[in-house]
């Protein structure tokens, strides 16, 4: 399956700091656990696997 069909798991206030797997990912596809850092847009991309995130609209704190 191509990653761009992969819709990215969208994020809420509540999910956050995030990290991937993240807890509906099967064990079976687990790999070793990283926070997340997202970008100004609020995406991230996990290093291990790959998956797409993106923090919901005015989720994200501003600095």
């Amino acid at each position: 399956m191509n990653q761009k069909n992969i819709p990215a798991v969208e994020l809420e206030a509540k999910d956050l700091p995030a990290y991937c797997p993240n807890p509906a990912m099967s064990l079976w596809s687990s790999h070793p656990r990283v926070f997340l850092d997202f970008d100004h847009d609020g995406n991230a991309r996990c290093p291990y696997c790959g998956t797409q995130y993106h923090v919901a609209p005015g989720a994200m704190g501003h600095h």
